[in-house]
C-alpha cells in the first residue's frame, strides 16, 4: 500500500473532498486524523472508514485557531510522526455579484480564510516534519499565474483565494526543501460532485466547469483522492515545489 504506516491530518476531513482524501488515504495503509468543526459529520466519515478497515481518529478543531492547531499537531506527531499534512476546509464566499458591487469583507472572506488556514496548518505540521527530515504538505487551489477572469460568472475572491493558496505554498516549498518536506497543489478547475445539491445555480456551476474541460467532464471525487495519495506518498518523491493537475483537461499546462 502507498502510504502504510504513515499518520496524515486532513482538515476539512467531513467535507466531500476531504471525506474523499481521507478514505483514498486511509485504503492505502494511513492512519487519518479528521480535524474539522462539526464531530458528529466526522464520525460519520470515520466510522465509514473503520467499517472498511482503516484507521481513522477525529478531533472537533478550527483550522483558523493557530494555538488548537499546533496543540493537535504536537498529539498526531507524538503518536508515531505527522508524515501528511492537507488542508481542505471550506472557504466562505460570494458569488453572482460583480467587483464593483461588492463589499470589501465579502471579497476577503475567501482570502482571508484559505490564507491563514493554509500557513496555520502548514506551519504546524512542518516544525514536526523538520525534525523527522520528511513529510508532505498538500494544498488545493487554484492555477497560479495561469488564472484568468471568468466571463459571464462573478466569482468575488474565491479564485484570489485560490491564487494566493498556491502563491503560498510555493514559499514553503522552497524553504522546506532542505528539510526533506515536499510541498505539492492539486489543482482542479472544480470537481463537481464536490457541490452541494441544493447550492444556488449548481446546474450553471457544473456547466461552467465542464465547458471549460478536455475530457466533457470535471474530476470525480474517488480521482481527486487517488491524486493525492500518489502525491503524499513515496511514489512521488522528487515532486516538489510543483501542482499536479487533476482538471480533467481545464488547465493545460
Amino acid at each position: 500500500m502507498l502510504l502504510e504506516g504513515k499518520n496524515a491530518v486532513i482538515y476539512g476531513g467531513a467535507g466531500s473532498i476531504g471525506g474523499a482524501v481521507a478514505r483514498a488515504f486511509a485504503g492505502e495503509g494511513a492512519i487519518v486524523h479528521l480535524a474539522g468543526r462539526t464531530r458528529e459529520s466526522l464520525e460519520q466519515v470515520a466510522e465509514a472508514i473503520r467499517s472498511a478497515g482503516g484507521g481513522a481518529e477525529t478531533i472537533q478543531l478550527d483550522a483558523l485557531d493557530e494555538a488548537a492547531v499546533d496543540e493537535h499537531a504536537e498529539t498526531v506527531a507524538a503518536s508515531g510522526g505527522l508524515d501528511i499534512s492537507f488542508n481542505l476546509i471550506t472557504h466562505p464566499y460570494t458569488h453572482g455579484v460583480a467587483l464593483v458591487e461588492m463589499d470589501a469583507d465579502d471579497f476577503m472572506a475567501p482570502v482571508q480564510t484559505a490564507l491563514r488556514s493554509m500557513f496555520v496548518t502548514a506551519r504546524a505540521a512542518a516544525r514536526h516534519m523538520i525534525g523527522q527530515r520528511s513529510g508532505v504538505i498538500l494544498a488545493f487551489g487554484g492555477p497560479g499565474d495561469r488564472s484568468g477572469p471568468i466571463r459571464d460568472y462573478f466569482l468575488g475572491g474565491t479564485q484570489v483565494a485560490f491564487d494566493a493558496i498556491e502563491t503560498l505554498r510555493r514559499q514553503f516549498a522552497v524553504e522546506l526543501g532542505e528539510h526533506g518536506i515536499r510541498v505539492i497543489t492539486l489543482e482542479s478547475g472544480g470537481v463537481p460532485e464536490s457541490l452541494d445539491q441544493g447550492i444556488e445555480g449548481r446546474d450553471a456551476i457544473v456547466d461552467l466547469i465542464e465547458g471549460q474541460t478536455l475530457l466533457g467532464r470535471g474530476a470525480t471525487l474517488k480521482e481527486i483522492g487517488d491524486a493525492a495519495a500518489f502525491a503524499a506518498s513515496d511514489r512521488a518523491g522528487a515532486m516538489t515545489a510543483a501542482t499536479l493537475n487533476v482538471s480533467a483537461g481545464a488547465l493545460i499546462d
